[in-house]
């Protein structure tokens, strides 16, 4: 946990009053949260590596659209994963506390100007690309609308694309937010 010594403008350190000291403090309570964010991703390389295996195993059965459903599968499960990246990473140097990677070779070029607005903006986009993957899964399989073995429905279709626009339009409206907030600081 942090010091609850915070460094006066004069370079002293000044102790915090019990309550703003607790209000400080309870951004570690979201530490659990990113550790629990960690288990589900080792649970996301589990599934990537079940459903590689399937496809590897089942490589001369598949037809081309059978395989191209996988491989989507696979790219969305790793489009996920980076998600939970983002969401760990960048949530975590925002709101608990700095991971001290300056400098640093891995340091993911992002997170050096990270802040919420950006934050957003990123885990928009990136969700629009999960979405992106979902929707080309369902006109793949739209191929078998109205036959018995069909999976997908006109509505289902309708439904998922005009959610897919919500997306876009969220996103749009999210980075024109913070990029209106940027001009005026």
């Amino acid at each position: 946990m942090s010091d609850p010594l915070i460094p006066a403008p004069t370079g002293e350190p000044v102790r915090l009053k019990p309550l703003p000291l607790l209000i400080f403090s309870s951004r570690w309570l979201q530490l659990p949260l990113y550790v629990g964010l960690i288990v589900a991703q080792c649970v996301y390389v589990f599934l990537f590596i079940k459903e590689l295996t399937h496809l590897v195993q089942h490589a001369w059965e598949f037809t081309e659209q059978q395989i191209m459903l996988v491989v989507l599968g696979l790219i969305d499960v790793v489009m996920i994963s980076n998600l939970l990246v983002m969401v760990i990473v960048g949530g975590y140097e925002t709101f608990v506390s700095r991971l001290g990677l300056k400098g640093h070779p891995d340091q993911p070029e992002w997170l050096s100007h990270v802040n919420a607005g950006v934050l957003k903006v990123k885990l928009a986009m990136a969700i629009i690309g999960i979405s992106s993957i979902h929707l080309l899964r369902t006109f793949i399989e739209a191929g078998a609308l109205g036959t018995p073995s069909g999976r997908v429905t006109e509505a289902g279709v309708l439904w998922q694309t005009i959610i897919h626009m919500a997306f876009i339009a969220s996103a749009i409206g999210i980075a024109w937010v913070d990029r209106m907030t940027q001009t005026r600081h």
